[in-house]
């Protein structure tokens, strides 16, 4: 059986610089994956981030095109290099510089899920990480690819919303000098990914909502911000954490009773971060 590498879901009228997207929200679950790992169909979806997609799903709505993971994190995660392969789970992959993603089990194929729990109960041939990589991963950044330079060339500019979620337990021990635990943590690569002035939209607008915010501790951005962000050539890419506890019950893996108001109060959010990239490309063309 296989799945579509990813879900896009477009405006009537794509009127603004912005692109939405959730890269670990998937959870289409192929059955010969299940069987083949330790674990059962609940604890794969642990490194889910679950109905994040759902939460941001009234992007179309505002103009912005909306692109979601087909299949799960734990199968491919596309918040990761293609070339991140992980020696101790893919046969024939030789162990090279020190990188801190694949040592702890999370390459582009995962080794453990959340809490580092072992996905297989050995290694996986290298031809078989490779086939992932090609059905799921190659496509879903080629559509990205296209969304942010469609918006370069029809706005002059990109702006990328990266979509996430977070254990509540991941905000543990990590302190934010002056202000309470964030609900929301945003990732510009400490400035590398994104201009100032669209983070501080993107985080006057979470705020404005109610929601406490903090940036790049303990997440500034992974590879897509890495690989995408370019603020010099005016592509931006802004992560989104969200605390998984204001929406979802983490043991259950289902939305608990705040789940309708938080996911009314991002709508809200999309809104303004829609508008800002309408009225900045309105002050690029007057200037021109």
């Amino acid at each position: 059986m296989t799945y579509p590498a990813y879900h896009l879901l477009m405006p009537k009228a794509r009127d603004t610089s912005v692109v939405f997207a959730s890269p670990h929200s998937g959870r289409a679950y192929a059955p010969a994956f299940v069987r083949a790992s330790v674990l059962d169909g609940h604890s794969l979806r642990s490194s889910e981030d679950a109905f994040v997609d759902q939460l941001f799903s009234d992007a179309p709505r505002h103009g912005a095109p909306l692109l979601l993971a087909g299949v799960p994190r734990a199968y491919v995660d596309l918040n990761r290099s293609a070339t991140e392969l992980d020696p101790a789970l893919i046969d024939g992959v030789r162990k090279l510089a020190h990188n801190p993603r694949i040592a702890a089990g999370l390459g582009v194929v995962p080794r453990v899920v959340a809490g580092g729990r072992a996905i297989y109960r050995g290694k996986i041939p290298l031809a078989l990480a490779k086939a992932r990589i090609a059905a799921y991963w190659a496509p879903y950044h080629a559509q990205l690819r296209q969304l942010l330079d469609q918006s370069l060339a029809q706005f002059g500019q990109a702006i990328l919303i990266d979509c996430h979620s977070m254990p509540r337990e991941a905000l543990d021990g990590i302190s934010h000098v002056g202000m309470k635990r964030p609900d929301v943590v945003l990732g510009d690569r400490f400035g590398a990914s994104a201009g100032a002035e669209v983070v501080d939209i993107v985080e006057s607008a979470l705020v404005s909502a109610g929601l406490r915010v903090a940036r790049n501790a303990p997440f500034a951005g992974a590879y897509i911000a890495q690989a995408y962000g370019r603020p010099a050539r005016g592509q931006h890419v802004v992560q989104i954490e969200i605390d998984r506890s204001l929406y979802m019950d983490e043991a259950a893996i289902r939305p608990n009773a705040g789940f309708a108001q938080l996911q009314s109060v991002l709508a809200k959010v999309v809104a303004e971060i829609a508008a800002y990239g309408r009225a900045s490309h309105g002050r690029q063309l007057a200037a021109e």
